[in-house]
């Protein structure tokens, strides 16, 4: 479990790296949004038969930065309309 959080919040933080611009999000949404897209990746890497969910391996990890890179724009869209609302 511990280690699902510490790899979470290194795919999030990549994937706030990765994706352009300035977001707004604190430190618990981009460990949330980046354990997510671990789950997210390792499911979709163990379809490939490259492993178990829960396993580290490379296709997981590019494919789990990939999911926490688009959760981070659809996170973004989403606060952005909300701020929008409120003026």
């Amino acid at each position: 479990m511990l280690g699902l959080i510490v790899v979470g919040l290194i795919i999030g933080a990549l994937a706030r790296l990765i994706k352009p611009g300035k977001q707004r999000m604190s430190i618990l949404v981009t460990l949330i949004l980046g354990v997510v897209g671990a789950l997210i990746g390792g499911f979709i890497a163990s379809l490939f038969g490259t492993g178990d969910i829960f396993e580290l391996n490379i296709l997981g990890f590019i494919l789990a930065v990939v999911a926490a890179v688009l959760l981070v724009g659809v996170a973004e869209g989403l606060g952005g309309r909300n701020r929008g609302a409120v003026r």
